[in-house]
């Protein structure tokens, strides 16, 4: 099935009432049909609802319509974007572990990365995700993961899949991918090569800015890169927490069944099935979405790259950008809805942020309404001066995702405030 039929059909079978739309199943517990059933459920000797920290059916649907889009194997959802990257993190690393990351990664990722896993022993290495000729360098035997994003928040650049893939494969490590800012509809970094994907589903797929949401999805390779691997012996060593279990010897995806029966048991950042259901409805405009979000986003770019008083655009829609030609690579169906420029200093940035209308002061992307931020001094404030440099974040620059609004009255707004 193409992704339009998936984002519709796929991980619903209708119940006996036949309803049309997904049922938002609020429960947080469910009842076992006797008590042998309930040891057997705990045991894995059968596959079923125990509680919904764990699982529950509405969020069953949304995690296997995602994975399909993906073209992954399984999923799990959760209750953020960042609970879905942290989750990612700790399923693989221990204290004394390191983890590689891209040079450019949304600002809450720079700080759960650069500093609070600090606390937890797990170092991080950068790297730089268009270049990553010294990606190699980096890599010990504590290596346990590398993280990137496929578009960068907030500007814009498409990451070099191929040799990241490759030096990942070489090393046998896992990759972990945020895709939020490229979705599914338009890049499937499975497909690529790479292992785990992650977004924050509060951005494109609700489309709306309706609820906090994220999501894990699992791949074969995963498992492949997992089993009988020394960087990863936990995975192959009984779990005493779960008498004995061993993840790799299971006949499912063992990744995301430790995030399962370990992290989410654990750490408890779970979805509310009423999230998960508006995650649902958000999938089924998604692709629709998508391409009115990217057209409208590249003729935005084109007028701001022809302003005089606009120093650069980043977008990699345009010929310009030297991003263009991975994201015609790796990119299908349109660049996204997210751009940024730059212009002369941070007063003149802030003039525009506070003058503009029609476009909104909010530190979220993906909406139907069109948003305006100013990143050094929101997303990514937490950053030190050396820090936004590094990742390109200028004082002058501004981040816009644009919406669903006309695209001459968008161009009209920014006329007006440069």
């Amino acid at each position: 099935m193409q992704k339009e039929t998936i984002a519709l059909h796929a991980g619903y079978e209708k119940d006996s009432q036949g309803t049309m739309a997904v049922p938002i199943y609020m429960s947080t517990a469910y009842e076992f049909r006797d008590s042998e059933h309930a040891a057997n459920l705990f045991a894995l000797k059968e596959l079923g609802n125990i509680y919904t920290r764990l699982m529950n059916p509405t969020s069953a649907v949304f995690e296997k319509r995602f994975a399909e889009l993906e073209g992954g194997v399984a999923a799990i959802a959760t209750a953020s974007g960042m609970a879905a990257i942290f989750s990612c993190i700790v399923n693989l690393c221990e204290a004394g572990d390191n983890i590689l990351v891209a040079n450019a990664v949304y600002g809450g990722t720079s700080t759960l990365t650069d500093h609070t896993i600090k606390r937890f022993g797990i170092e991080t290495r950068k790297f730089d995700v268009t270049n990553p000729s010294a990606l190699e360098d980096l890599i010990d035997e504590k290596t346990k993961l590398i993280l990137f994003e496929s578009l960068s928040n907030p500007n814009l650049q498409v990451a070099d899949f191929d040799t990241i893939v490759k030096v990942a494969n070489k090393y046998n490590i896992i990759t972990v991918v945020d895709n939020t800012v490229a979705t599914p509809m338009l890049c499937n970094p499975i497909k690529l090569g790479c292992d785990i994907v992650v977004h924050s589903t509060s951005k494109y797929t609700t489309g709306q800015g309706l609820a906090l949401g994220g999501i894990i999805v699992d791949s074969v390779s995963s498992g492949e890169k997992i089993k009988g691997n020394d960087r990863y012996t936990h995975f192959n060593e009984p779990d005493a927490s779960y008498h004995g279990l061993v993840y790799s010897d299971l006949p499912f995806p063992p990744f995301i069944m430790r995030i399962l029966l370990s992290v989410l048991r654990d750490l408890g950042a779970a979805p509310s099935p009423f999230n998960s259901w508006l995650m649902i409805q958000g999938l089924e405009t998604l692709s629709l979405r998508m391409k009115q979000h990217s057209a409208s986003a590249l003729k935005v770019a084109q007028f701001l790259e022809s302003h005089p008083n606009v120093k650069k655009v980043n977008y990699p829609g345009l010929k310009s950008d030297t991003n263009h030609n991975r994201a015609v690579q790796y990119l299908d169906g349109g660049f996204s809805g997210l751009l940024s420029f730059e212009v002369d200093s941070l007063e003149t940035a802030k003039k525009i942020v506070d003058n503009i209308e029609i476009f909104s002061i909010v530190v979220n992307i993906g909406d139907s309404k069109s948003i305006i931020t100013h990143p050094a001094s929101t997303t990514h404030q937490q950053l030190s001066a050396q820090e936004l440099e590094e990742a390109g974040i200028g004082a002058g620059l501004i981040r816009l995702s644009i919406g669903l609004e006309d695209t001459d009255d968008l161009i009209e707004e920014l006329k007006k405030v440069l």
